[in-house]
């Protein structure tokens, strides 16, 4: 009898990703939570926004999202 094993999700990085309809993966830009006071008001806004991961990592983190 052959059992083929699903590969199982990395939670993680389900919670810190988001798959687009064309592929491309979406991320929270870090150094947003303390320390703030030394930050520029226009590096703030910057790290606010989400951006889209180059494609060489996004590979890496499909490979790990299979059934999201």
């Amino acid at each position: 009898m052959n059992v083929k094993y699903k590969i199982k999700n990395i939670s993680s990085l389900k919670k810190r990703f988001l798959v687009l309809k064309s592929g491309l993966i979406k991320y929270k830009k870090s150094n947003l939570r303390h320390i703030l006071t030394k930050k520029s008001s226009k590096r703030r806004k910057k790290l606010k926004k989400r951006s889209i991961l180059s494609k060489n990592n996004s590979y890496l983190i499909n490979k790990y999202i299979y059934y999201k």
